[in-house]
């Protein structure tokens, strides 16, 4: 390419005569130092700093100096900037995104996904157990076990524990001074407290609020809802199973999930690189339903073993085979989950029951690994593991606690009545919420 051709390609307004060619260069070399003289009579280079900027041009763009020619006085000039603007460096800007992040989920993920992207550093606030229960009702899982799904997540930089549910103007200061937080952030939907006022208006009122969309088709209500509706499938407490039949209305399917999946959030999600030739592969599978700390760390604990760290999510089929009733969250929903966590590297979304070894070649796997903690029961006596234990590179790991997804639902289940009235109260705002929504642009 010619060197015209580089200046009309990299600055539009910058013009040579059409006569003009590399043979005349010279001539445009006369011309362009003239140029530069009669520039050094202008009013705003008067002075020594005129002088010397005048100086420096010529000896950087011409050969009176020793300088360097033509061809690149157009990109020399464009970093002149350098002789009488010293960079500065700005801080990092910080956000901040609070929420009692209850039955962990994709929409949470995605929420603080969002957040992340109207700063470089985000901060997480987790509301305390005590602010839960005098606004929502008694959350399902315990601080210690929320946390570690929050700081788990590969957007957030930082955590604040028992935060408060209402941004109070004394809390705001904080976060302003302490916390060095430039914008307060939360989603489309109202947030209102006891008295109905709404939980971010300081915020809003010192102009340091901003707004994300609420990620569709999930929430916490609505897994409480799913668990209660599917609680004759999963048989985890036979003395109940009547009363909640009854209750919803003798249904023993899990509620369908209104999750729309895209490709577009696949890739939001992603970390959209592979692992190095040379790379130690460690793969490991499951269901992953109602994700919880468990999963967390003992994907933590699974990724310290190798260099990347590929995830196996089952199919909703091969949940249903193995556990004898629909899994809570279907596959689209618990690839996303499992794709949010810091830890996972990439995930085989419908991966198979049985490690292959052609699946083991195809993926570069050095090794499997599966945790002492099981999920759900097997009827199934074939081992899926026996390739890989065949071919050495097997490998169980101690499950870091004994949280299980059935753990989980147990505690809605013996609590089925406060619950109940929860998702009750919830699921009125919320349906008010999507009979008045309207369209949020979403990065």
């Amino acid at each position: 390419m010619h060197f015209t051709e580089i200046l009309r390609f990299s600055y539009p307004n910058f013009h040579l005569a059409p006569e003009l060619d590399l043979k005349t260069m010279g001539s445009v070399e006369f011309e362009t130092n003239r140029w530069i003289w009669d520039g050094a009579c202008y009013p705003q280079l008067f002075g020594l700093g005129g002088i010397m900027i005048t100086i420096a041009i010529l000896w950087l763009s011409t050969g009176y100096l020793g300088g360097i020619g033509l061809p690149y006085f157009p990109f020399v000039w464009l970093d002149l900037r350098f002789f009488y603007k010293k960079k500065s460096r700005k801080r990092p800007v910080r956000v901040y995104m609070d929420g009692c992040f209850d039955l962990m989920h994709y929409g949470h993920a995605n929420a603080l996904r969002q957040a992340k992207s109207l700063g470089d550093e985000l901060v997480v606030g987790v509301v305390s157990d005590e602010e839960i229960v005098a606004n929502k009702g008694p959350p399902v899982l315990s601080m210690e076990e929320r946390l570690i799904l929050v700081s788990g997540l590969k957007w957030v930089d930082e955590v604040i524990a028992n935060a408060p549910y209402a941004i109070t103007e004394e809390f705001m200061n904080t976060l302003f001074n302490k916390y060095n937080i430039d914008y307060i952030i939360h989603g489309d939907d109202p947030c209102l407290l006891p008295d109905g006022t709404d939980a971010y208006g300081p915020a809003k009122k010192a102009g340091r609020y901003k707004q994300i969309k609420r990620t569709e088709g999930v929430s916490s209500t609505d897994i409480v809802g799913r668990i209660l509706s599917s609680l004759s499938d999963m048989e985890v407490n036979k003395n109940h199973s009547k009363a909640f039949q009854s209750e919803t209305g003798g249904s023993t399917r899990t509620q369908r999930s209104h999750f729309l999946p895209t490709s577009r959030r696949i890739v939001q999600f992603s970390n959209a690189k592979g692992p190095g030739p040379d790379a130690c592969v460690v793969y490991i599978d499951g269901a992953f339903d109602l994700f919880h700390a468990g999963h967390v760390e003992i994907l933590r604990c699974a990724r310290q073993l190798g260099d990347f760290l590929l995830v196996g999510v089952y199919s909703d089929q091969t949940v249903s085979e193995r556990r004898g009733c629909h899994p809570i969250m279907h596959l689209h929903e618990r690839s996303l989950s499992v794709l949010a966590c810091r830890y996972v590297d990439e995930v085989i979304i419908g991966a198979p029951w049985e490690v292959t070894r052609d699946m083991i070649t195809t993926f570069n796997i050095s090794l499997v690994v599966h945790g002492t903690v099981a999920e759900g029961s097997c009827s199934d006596e074939v081992d899926p593991y026996v390739t890989p234990r065949s071919m050495g590179i097997f490998k169980t790991i101690a499950s870091p606690n004994n949280i299980t997804w059935t753990s989980v639902a147990r505690r809605i289940v013996d609590n089925h009545e406060v619950y109940k009235k929860r998702n009750v109260k919830k699921s009125e705002s919320e349906n008010k919420y999507y009979a008045e929504k309207k369209f949020v642009p979403e990065d």
